[in-house]
């Protein structure tokens, strides 16, 4: 698997609507495989297409609940209640974190590599994971939403 470069925000494509993917083949399943080995590489826990530069509806998340990795492919949020604020990071914003305000439980509506119809529900983790990464495929990043932006504090 190849890592893949992780574009930061003030890059244009962030801020572009992506398109639906409508191919899946083995081509989309190595993309999305080095998506997922970037994503570890860089410590984060979702990375979305527009983050490695792929203008596409595709996203990986691992809400570290010992379900792994997960795909979502064309997701599309059809339900969502609850009301939580949570700290959030961005591996496209990579200095700075933030509270953000988004519903606790969510119903996602997407397709798997190979192009099945799926739906799930989620909440905790998972669910702010979802809206996040969800968010990146219509130009919004977090610090959008962030009712308070701070510096990150820097591990050693």
């Amino acid at each position: 698997m190849a890592l893949m470069e992780i574009y930061v925000a003030g890059n244009p494509v962030l801020r572009k609507e992506t398109e639906k993917v409508t191919t899946f083949d083995k081509k989309l399943g190595k993309l999305l495989d080095n998506m997922a080995a970037t994503m570890y590489h860089a410590d984060g826990c979702g990375l979305a297409g527009p983050q490695v530069g792929i203008a596409k509806k595709l996203l990986v998340i691992d809400a570290f609940d010992d379900k792994g990795i997960r795909e979502f492919i064309n997701p599309e949020i059809v339900e969502h209640s609850g009301d939580i604020v949570s700290t959030e990071g961005c591996l496209s914003v990579p200095d700075y974190e933030g509270e953000v305000r988004r519903a606790s439980e969510v119903i996602v509506e997407y397709q798997d590599r190979k192009g099945a119809k799926k739906e799930l529900k989620a909440e905790g983790l998972l669910a702010i994971a979802l809206q996040h990464e969800i968010d990146h495929l219509n130009g919004v990043l977090f610090i959008d939403k962030a009712i308070s932006i701070k510096p990150k504090v820097k591990e050693d």
